[in-house]
């Protein structure tokens, strides 16, 4: 599968797919994001900016617990308030996410903003049929009729490609494969109409045939209908083979953010270099070993003072233990947080 989204036919796909329009649908400026668990302060998400054109596909990689998930939640509010403290500012539509009243809150979510989910199993109703739930997220939204709203939701089975779509909305989820699953979880985001789809490693649970299946489709779905979309996985082949740029995350901040075309040929950040490298490319072959970064992601309760990669990063001296470095600019709408980009780009040409 990565070999083939890793062609470059897809990278210039999505450098093509680019919108011309320069008013963003997202804007979020110095995210911060920290969960409070009894005496122990945790910052998931410490300072990010991201900026998202409309009917522009933006994926978010990195490791897991790099801060990819609790950023596309706080975009919609689904972290626990009790517990979280969000700073910073996030505007979606020119619309301040993180003044909504609750009720605004409430149409903003599958109105304006869908998500989907990485385990559909968990994320839909297990004792409702999937009409039944699709219909009901229609006409909490849209003053419709059951009737109308069931037509809708037929409709979306059959965009979404399930077989035997009529009979398929009284199904239950657990009477569907994986790759079903997730289908109708794409209809059910898609229910509303939004104008922002966000995706949480939609293809992670899914066999390879599968995820390439769903990957086409939210390619067509996206070109289709003019979404927006962010997307959240670990693996970089999918994201190249979706996104028009690529934001790669580390320790809750953004380290490198690119277009999709640059990020494979220029990539700028030892991370971004060693996610690339790590990526199976014939590496599973007989008698070959699938490189790996070495160590391990950090403690984000307890992160050392300057880069938090330096720990892993064959290039780090000791100014890169120091301080966190800046974002830097390193071509045109690239940008990388380290000081050692020359280097960088010496380690990635070799």
């Amino acid at each position: 599968m990565v070999d083939a989204v890793m062609a470059p036919s897809s990278v210039s796909r999505a450098a093509e797919a680019a919108p011309a329009s320069t008013e963003p649908l997202v804007r979020v400026r110095g995210l911060k994001v920290t969960f409070s668990t009894g005496r122990q302060r945790v910052r998931a998400v410490d300072g990010v900016d991201l900026t998202l054109a409309r009917g522009e596909v933006m994926a978010l990689i990195g490791e897991s617990g790099s801060g990819k998930s609790v950023t596309l939640r706080a975009l919609m509010r689904l972290n626990p308030e009790r517990r979280t403290k969000v700073e910073g500012e996030i505007t979606v539509a020119g619309e301040d996410v993180l003044a909504l009243g609750r009720r605004r809150l409430s149409q903003f979510r599958g109105g304006e903003v869908a998500m989907i989910f990485q385990e559909p199993l968990l994320a839909l109703d297990p004792v409702y049929r999937l009409g039944d739930q699709i219909t009901e997220a229609i006409r909490r939204h849209e003053n419709i009729g059951r009737s109308e709203a069931r037509a809708r939701a037929l409709a979306l089975f059959e965009r979404v490609r399930i077989p035997s779509p009529e009979r398929r909305l009284d199904a239950y989820p657990h009477e569907m494969s994986g790759g079903m699953r997730q289908r109708a979880m794409i209809a059910l985001a898609l229910a509303c109409r939004p104008r922002l789809l966000l995706a949480d490693e939609p293809t992670t649970a899914l066999d390879a045939t599968v995820q390439i299946q769903i990957l086409l489709l939210l390619r067509e779905l996206q070109r289709d209908l003019g979404l927006s979309v962010i997307f959240v996985t670990h693996d970089i082949g999918a994201a190249v083979e979706v996104a028009d740029r690529i934001a790669v995350m580390y320790a809750g901040r953004i380290v490198e953010e690119a277009s999709a075309r640059d990020l494979i040929r220029t990539p700028r950040h030892p991370y971004s270099i060693g996610l690339l490298k790590s990526r199976a490319h014939g590496a599973l072959a007989k008698g070959n070993r699938l490189v790996a970064i070495p160590g391990a992601p950090p403690d984000l309760a307890a992160l050392p003072p300057g880069c938090a990669f330096a720990p892993r990063c064959q290039l780090a001296i000791d100014a890169c233990r120091a301080a966190p470095p800046p974002a830097i600019e390193v071509g045109p709408l690239h940008t990388a947080r380290c000081i050692r980009t020359a280097e960088a780009a010496a380690l990635a040409a070799a």
